[in-house]
C-alpha cells in the first residue's frame, strides 16, 4: 500500500491538503463524489482512504454526494480497507441527532435538544422546553448554516408556518435547542488528528453561528481564531475516548463555557478545516501538515505489517 485517496465533493477546501500532502511526499489521488457509481462486485484499490465529505454538500448543488460517499465507504470497509473518517464518522457529519445521542451516551454534556419533524412538532417542542431564547437548527447543516435564534413563541410560530423555510432542512428534521450565553462571547474548537488533540482554537463568535475556519469560507479579516491551550484535561480525555469509540480519526469538536459553570459540547465537525493565520501566529504545526504526517505513519505501519506477513 503506497497511496492515499481523498474522498470529497468540494475542490475549494482541498488546496491546503494538496500542498501539505505533496510536501510530505505522499502519493495521493482524489475521488470527487458529486456523482458516480460503486461496482459492489469490484475490489477497491489497496490504499488508505481519507473522507472529507461535508454535511453542507447540498449548498453546492451536491445533495446526493454524502449518500454516494456512504455507499463508497460501506464498500471499502467490507473489503477491510483502511479509512480515515469512515462510515461512522460520515453518519455523525450528516446527523446532529446522531452526534448528541452518542455524546450523551458517552457522558459528555450537550445542550437540551428536541428533534422534530413538522411545524406543529417544532412549536410543541418549544412549548415543552419552555425557556427563551431558543435555537432552531437543521439536523444536517454544516458551517452553521440554517441556525437561527428566536426570542419569542410568536417568532418561532412564524418560522414554522413558512413552508419554504422549513424545507431548508435536507432530511426534514429540525432541532429545537436551548440557547446559551458563553462567558466571554467565544467558543472553543478542539482539533483532533489521529484521534489525539493537536491544538484548540478560541473563536470569537461575534453573534454569528457560521464559524467555518477555512480561508475559503468568506470570513472577515478580524482575528477571530486564536490557538489556545486552555482545554480541561478531563474533557480532552473524554473527547479522545469518544473518537476512539466511534472510529473517528480527524475532527473538530466545539464546546462552550457557560456563565453557570457548565461546559456544553454542541458540534462535531468530521470534515474539519484549519485557519492558517491562527496556526502561524501560534507557531503550531499546521493541521494539514500534521494530517500528512499521520498518513505517512499509517502507510509505514502497513508496509511493516505487510513485510512481516
Amino acid at each position: 500500500m503506497t497511496e492515499v485517496i481523498i474522498l470529497h465533493e468540494n475542490d475549494e477546501w482541498l488546496p491546503p491538503f494538496r500542498q501539505a500532502f505533496g510536501a510530505a511526499g505522499l502519493t495521493f489521488s482524489e475521488w470527487h463524489l458529486r456523482e458516480g457509481q460503486v461496482d459492489l462486485a469490484a475490489v477497491p484499490p489497496d490504499a488508505i482512504f481519507y473522507s472529507r465529505m461535508s454535511a453542507s454538500a447540498h449548498t453546492r448543488g451536491h445533495a446526493e454526494a454524502p449518500a454516494l460517499c456512504q455507499a463508497v465507504l460501506n464498500w471499502l470497509e467490507s473489503h477491510g480497507r483502511t479509512t480515515l473518517n469512515g462510515s461512522r464518522a460520515l453518519y455523525f457529519e450528516t446527523s446532529k441527532v446522531a452526534q448528541y445521542t452518542a455524546l450523551t451516551a458517552a457522558g459528555i454534556a450537550t445542550p437540551a435538544t428536541i428533534a422534530t419533524v413538522g411545524a406543529q412538532a417544532l412549536v410543541a417542542a418549544a412549548q415543552q422546553l419552555d425557556q427563551w431564547p431558543v435555537i432552531v437548527k437543521p439536523n444536517r447543516g454544516g458551517k452553521g448554516l440554517g441556525v437561527q435564534k428566536f426570542d419569542t413563541l410568536d417568532g418561532l410560530k412564524a418560522f414554522a408556518a413558512d413552508a419554504a423555510a422549513m424545507a431548508d432542512s435536507v432530511d426534514g428534521i429540525w432541532l429545537l435547542q436551548e440557547y446559551f450565553e458563553t462567558t466571554d462571547g467565544t467558543i472553543t474548537r478542539a482539533e483532533f488528528i489521529g484521534g489525539k488533540l493537536h491544538y484548540a482554537v478560541r473563536v470569537a463568535t461575534g453573534g454569528s453561528f457560521e464559524l467555518c475556519p477555512a480561508e475559503a469560507c468568506d470570513i472577515d479579516e478580524t482575528p477571530r481564531f486564536l490557538v489556545t491551550r486552555d482545554v480541561p484535561a478531563d474533557l480532552v480525555r473524554g473527547f479522545e475516548a469518544f473518537l476512539a469509540m466511534n472510529a473517528i480519526a480527524v475532527a473538530g469538536i466545539e464546546f462552550a463555557r457557560l456563565d453557570d459553570g457548565r461546559l456544553l459540547t454542541y458540534d462535531i465537525n468530521t470534515n474539519t478545516n484549519y485557519n492558517p493565520t491562527a496556526e502561524q501566529a501560534a507557531g503550531v504545526t499546521p493541521g494539514p501538515a500534521r494530517l500528512a504526517a499521520h498518513l505517512m505513519e499509517l502507510l509505514a505501519a502497513d508496509s511493516t505489517a505487510a513485510a512481516a506477513a
